[in-house]
């Protein structure tokens, strides 16, 4: 049995509690939509994670909207902590204006939650498309295995909006999401 005084860090404990979620699907709801968005495109649509991709370093959760698999939320381990990058792809499997925005993790977090504070490049990208509003974004992830699973956006300026996903019922598998035979798996 291994030495008791060896702690896991909390990057490799929270990637090894996705992890054994690992080609397992599952069903969400919105939690928190605060203030309310009156073009939320989440609104009535069926929401479903897809843990569908488990290497050593990098983890790939496509994010399905109804009928959009537009979405992958892809975790890289980086020296420092963690990098959350959003994979944004048309039907055809091209890449959106704004994709691959995210952050790195600026403090160890925890096994459970993760947060990361929006990046120099996502800064640039979100100003050229002329999203303002995102400037100051932070995502942030939270697990408890077989429990639950959130994904949260938050601002300072008040806006949280987070989505739960149902660990304890996996659902079948969704269809691959756009452009996953361009990016690696």
């Amino acid at each position: 049995m291994g030495d008791p005084a060896v702690q896991v860090a909390p990057v490799d404990a929270f990637l090894a509690r996705l992890a054994t979620h690992c080609g397992q699907a599952f069903e969400g709801r919105v939690r928190v939509d605060t203030p309310a968005q009156p073009d939320n495109a989440f609104a009535g649509k069926k929401l479903v994670m897809h843990v569908r991709s488990c290497g050593a370093d990098e983890l790939r959760i496509p994010f399905h909207v109804g009928e959009d698999r537009s979405r992958t939320w892809v975790l890289t381990r980086t020296a420092t902590g963690l990098r959350l990058k959003h994979d944004h792809r048309h039907e055809d499997g091209s890449s959106d204006a704004v994709t691959m925005y995210g952050g790195d993790t600026a403090s160890p977090g925890s096994a459970r939650r993760q947060a990361f504070p929006v990046d120099a490049e996502s800064i640039a990208t979100f100003r050229r498309e002329g999203l303002m509003a995102s400037l100051e974004n932070t995502w942030a992830m939270e697990i408890e295995p077989g429990q639950v699973f959130v994904y949260e956006l938050s601002r300072p300026n008040g806006r949280l909006f987070q989505v739960e996903f149902d660990l304890s019922r996996p659902v079948p598998a969704p269809p691959a999401p756009w452009g996953s035979e361009l990016a690696p798996e």
